[in-house]
């Protein structure tokens, strides 16, 4: 316990001694009330205004560092950090006034040992050192008695919270239950009757047995909310048609890539560098003879056949090793050959042949690339034109019929991912659009422009039953199908439990073994796996698929290994776990009712005022 209490007063003299620095080095000479000293009390303790703001200033820099991103006031609100701090230091208040209650505290010879042991308070020898001291505290804005009550009174609260904490056990049986539910493991017999296999035909529905079906499975056929979204657009492929390119551009355009149409001969290749050209040629020659091979060579480097390979090579980027390797069969070992790291060893994989594509063959990929380039070009200096259009009072319909854009409408929703709604932005603008909105001109991503306007707004409701009528009269089938057949599979179910075979059934059989709970295997259907864990060795059950039917027979269970060493492992991990969320919900039990005994007064326009200042 005692080793215990003095790791929780290291941490907490470290995080007083963090808090201040970053805390008071901002804040300590600023009067956050205009002369509110406070921001409320617990009991007869009070809520020190430096205290909530040095600690939400804490959090926002910590929230700071986590994003690298600056955090604004506003930002904190919406983190709902300011009322997180602010809960924090109600907290502080409130064991403050338990342990002066108790009686609960810590000397001065506790306090100057945990003074000693903090690096920054320590001298060239290693050793405390007042002067450190009294000038880290300056700069923190700290005064010494004032820094030390601080450092106590987190003391005193860590030894209230160490009482609470620690000695939460758990009794095995709870832990036991536990590792029984998660580890057992189930086998069984399982098998599938499809359609095929219905001794009986079905019934053909009525009107009324449909209309009845749908009612009763209403969600099924309820649509999402939707949008019916007018739009315009234009895209480059629109366009690529009206956009001319002369020969001189596609010439131009294949001098730019000519690179890219006319590649070199390549070579796939593996180096292996040495220190000296005597131990690279000692190697060579142990491969030469057979002695070894270029794997087995840079194993005894210590590497991996990946740490040599350079990937597709030209002739000019090996430098002197060039005609060496360029003129070696695929599989061949090469060398010594000078390499910009020293003698080498070189392995051809593989050739990849010389690729000329001349102008002529080369003009279709060409043209497209700089037809699209161009339509983009037209779209991005139309793109002003038309906002300015749409602006003045012009519609997305006589927009459609002044310019390229083309007109289209849609019932959107959270699901459509087609036409126009594949582009997220469109999508986005979609699922933001508000009645009233006026349109303009966004970018779809590629090129691209769209307005949109929104129609109607149709809340969630069932599709008409006439809309869906085949529908339901499949699933309708569907479920007399999955009946019938699970009537048949009961039947089996009766002959197959204890000693009973699949075989004989007339079934085709599938066994698994050991599976836990949360062990789902592809192909098994969910419902057996849960089904397995409620039942007895021996027992079969029918159990209803989609459109067909399971039979499921319990073969074996096999209790959890509790001597197991992963399983003993596990146990102490739920156990811990366990006594950690018991530990923490006694101590927010405690922390309450301290609150509600000695009473918590917090004096909003004072915080209001910390915040006005933090701005």
């Amino acid at each position: 316990m005692a080793r215990g209490k003095s790791g929780i007063t290291k941490y907490i003299v470290w995080g007083v001694l963090i808090a201040s620095f970053v805390g008071f080095g901002a804040f300590g000479t600023v009067n956050f009330t205009g002369g509110a000293g406070s921001i409320g009390t617990v009991g007869d303790t009070t809520i020190e205004t430096t205290d909530y703001a040095r600690a939400l200033q804490n959090e926002m820099r910590a929230v700071e560092a986590q994003t690298g991103q600056p955090v604004t006031l506003e930002q904190a609100r919406q983190f709902g950090l300011t009322d997180q701090v602010l809960a924090q230091v109600v907290t502080n208040a409130a064991l403050d006034e338990e342990t002066r209650k108790l009686g609960i505290s810590v000397g001065d010879e506790r306090v100057a040992e945990e003074l000693r042991n903090v690096q920054a308070f320590q001298g060239p020898d290693g050793k405390f050192d007042r002067s450190a001291y009294a000038y880290a505290l300056q700069n923190a804005g700290l005064k010494e008695a004032e820094f030390e009550d601080s450092l106590r009174q987190e003391s005193a609260r860590s030894i209230l919270q160490a009482a609470v904490l620690s000695g939460t056990t758990l009794p095995d049986t709870y832990v036991n239950t536990l590792l029984g539910w998660v580890g057992e493991t189930r086998d069984f017999t399982w098998a599938t009757l499809d359609r095929d296999a219905l001794t009986t035909g079905l019934p053909v529905p009525t009107d009324e047995e449909l209309q009845a079906w749908y009612d009763e499975n209403i969600d099924q056929f309820t649509l999402p909310e939707t949008k019916v979204i007018t739009y315009a657009w234009l895209t480059p492929d629109m366009i690529v048609d009206t956009v001319e390119v002369d020969e001189q551009a596609l010439r131009d355009a294949y001098e730019e890539r000519h690179a890219e149409f006319n590649m070199p001969e390549r070579r796939l290749v593996e180096r292996l560098v040495f220190s000296s050209e005597d131990e690279a040629q000692a190697a060579a020659d142990r491969i030469a003879s057979g002695e070894t091979d270029f794997e087995g060579v840079v194993a005894e480097r210590g590497l991996a056949i990946i740490d040599t390979d350079m990937g597709d090579v030209t002739r000019a980027s090996l430098g002197e090793a060039g005609d060496a390797v360029f003129g070696a069969e695929v599989g061949a070992v090469v060398g010594p050959e000078p390499s910009n790291l020293g003698p080498a060893l070189f392995r051809v994989n593989g050739v990849l042949a010389e690729q000329v594509t001349p102008f002529e063959e080369a003009v279709p990929d060409l043209r497209d690339a700089l037809v699209l380039d161009r339509a983009r070009r037209v779209i991005e200096g139309l793109s002003q034109d038309l906002d300015d259009e749409l602006a003045g009072g012009a519609t997305l319909e006589e927009l459609s019929q002044d310019t390229d854009m083309e007109l289209g409408q849609i019932e959107w929703s959270e699901t459509s991912d087609t036409g126009i709604a594949g582009y997220e932005a469109f999508r986005e603008a979609a699922q933001a659009v508000q009645d009233g909105d006026y349109p303009a001109i966004d970018d779809l991503g590629d090129g691209g422009v769209f307005a949109l306007r929104l129609d109607e707004q149709r809340d969630p409701a069932p599709a008409p039953f006439e809309d869906v009528r085949d529908e339901v009269a499949q699933l309708w089938e569907q479920d007399q199908a999955t009946e019938a057949l699970v009537a048949q599979a009961e039947e089996l179910a009766t002959a197959i439990s204890g000693d009973g075979s699949f075989e004989d059934s007339g079934l085709s059989p599938t066994q698994e073994s050991g599976l836990t709970r949360n062990q789902p295997i592809e192909g098994l259907p969910a419902a057996i796996l849960e089904a397995v864990f409620t039942m007895e060795p021996g027992e079969a059950r029918a159990l209803p698929g989609n459109g067909a039917a399971l039979v499921v027979r319990l073969d074996g269970v096999t209790p959890v290994d509790m001597d197991a060493p992963q399983v003993t492992q596990v146990g102490d991990q739920l156990r811990d776990q366990a006594a950690t969320s018991v530990a923490n919900d006694i101590f927010r039990a405690l922390n309450a009712d301290i609150q509600s005994r000695a009473g918590v007064s917090v004096d909003q326009s004072a915080v209001n005022a910390v915040l006005s200042n933090l701005r």
